[in-house]
């Protein structure tokens, strides 16, 4: 390898101007320095990089939007961090029905403005999450049911192994990577810089709706919401949180792609239960629905650290469940963003099989995760063993685990994120970084060579 390898793009080492303001999440609690950050401006700046990273031997982590809920994940101690945010290419075939994007977009831009253009992007529950890291992880949204995972669009992807070598994947060239990058995790097998999607036109109008509900009305809400939710129209996508119980309340956010006179018909069942506190239900142009749904968001500004877990939910919650739900609620810190977050799942999804891609959970009814948040560093251990607590006590009710929401609590994670998956996923690993240079603390390591 060349020794006389010289970092590219736009780079800051530690103690240079503008070195604090790359450190910054959006999780602001983030306690690692690396050596340097490169600011990749073209995929040759992630190949220059990797192989500086190599000759001096120090640990490379890729980074996409500061979304990583996990921050450290994303940053390492006397390492290098590769942010590709600032690839930002956006370029739209309409005669293919494809789009290539760099990985550095937020989601948001890219919704926004293939919207502009008459074409439809699944998208999750924010903006600011970079494309580079939700796509890896599988991508979940409230258009899934209609038009699949973010990563199920997934058709070609460029990426730098660890040797620095420029790779492309696609069906018919490396489809091993193309398949485990469609939900095999961020920061396994390489740095990802492009990615080629296929698109679909988007409907004229659409109709959102947010309902919300006191919180003493969270048991009777969510009931209904999971025996309702997954067996809607495959055209609705519904996502419903539950706030801590000191000033929170319960709110249901979510789109149908039809005119509001059917929308209504649809949630009829859920909006009749209990007593609602606000409706809105409103049929809009495309653009602005997605505007609705992707509210603004903090990037590097918000002022919570958070502890999230997650799983998939076979079928509607028993009692049990909704009392570990509720001593979780009662404890959460008031004022912060904590609580239950759900989204339905079905339709679309179910459309490939567990194995098809490297996203493995394609049979249960809803998606569910929690997160207990705090501001003073002092409350974060109390607010750690909260989340993970209830993580043992929902055990029983839920399957798996989302890898985009990840939790350093799970032992022997793999399996938990990746289902059967996860030993075709450590044979890809091998062969596209057998020496494991991508790694973290819940990263896939290679499978072991077989002695003959």
């Amino acid at each position: 390898m060349n020794s006389t390898i010289k970092l590219t793009g736009r780079v800051i080492f530690r103690g240079e101007p503008g070195y604090e303001e790359a450190r910054k999440n959006w999780d602001p609690h983030t306690n690692r320095y690396p050596k340097v950050f490169v600011f990749a401006q073209k995929t040759k700046d992630v190949a220059n990089a990797i192989r500086w990273a190599r000759i001096k031997n120090v640990p490379i982590r890729p980074r996409s939007g500061r979304h990583a809920l996990e921050p450290n994940l994303s940053q390492v101690n006397g390492g290098i961090v590769i942010d590709v945010s600032e690839l930002k290419t956006i370029k739209l075939n309409r005669k293919c029905g494809t789009v290539v994007v760099g990985t550095g977009n937020r989601v948001g831009r890219i919704v926004d403005r293939l919207a502009r253009q008459g074409y439809m992007a699944p998208f999750g529950d924010s903006p600011s999450v970079g494309i580079g890291g939700i796509t890896a992880g599988g991508g979940i949204g409230p258009l899934q049911r209609t038009i699949g995972l973010i990563s199920d669009n997934l058709v070609e992807l460029e990426m730098v192994d660890a040797k620095g070598r420029i790779l492309r994947a696609s069906r018919e060239r490396n489809s091993d990577l193309l398949w485990a990058s469609r939900g095999g995790g961020g920061g396994n097998f390489g740095v990802y810089t492009k990615y080629k999607f296929k698109v679909r036109r988007a409907p004229v109008r659409a109709t959102v709706f947010q309902i919300t509900w006191p919180w003493n009305q969270f048991e009777k809400v969510v009931k209904a919401w999971q025996r309702w939710a997954p067996f809607t129209s495959t055209k609705l996508g519904s996502e419903l949180t539950v706030g801590p119980k000191k000033g929170g309340n319960v709110s249901m956010l979510g789109i149908y792609l039809g005119s509001k006179k059917n929308a209504l018909k649809l949630l009829k069942p859920i909006v009749s239960v209990g007593n609602t506190s606000t409706q809105v239900i409103r049929e809009l142009p495309y653009l602005q629905a997605t505007k609705f749904m992707l509210a603004p968001d903090p990037v590097t500004t918000q002022k919570f650290s958070n502890q999230f877990s997650s799983g998939f939910g076979k079928r509607p919650f028993p009692d049990k469940a909704f009392k570990a739900m509720r001593e979780f609620l009662e404890n959460a810190e008031g004022g912060t963003p904590a609580g239950f977050y759900f989204l339905n799942w079905g339709g679309a999804i179910r459309c490939l099989a567990s194995k098809d891609t490297a996203f493995y959970w394609r049979k249960p009814q809803f998606y569910v995760e929690w997160n207990s948040s705090w501001v003073k560093p002092s409350h974060a251990a109390k607010n750690i063993a909260l989340a993970r607590n209830t993580r043992k006590k929902m055990q029983p009710y839920i399957v798996g685990s989302y890898i985009n929401v990840p939790d350093q609590g799970i032992k022997c994670s793999g399996p938990v994120y990746y289902g059967e998956n996860y030993a075709r996923l450590r044979r890809v690993k091998a062969k596209y970084d057998p020496k494991n240079v991508f790694n973290n603390p819940q990263s896939i390591p290679p499978a072991k060579r077989k002695k003959k």
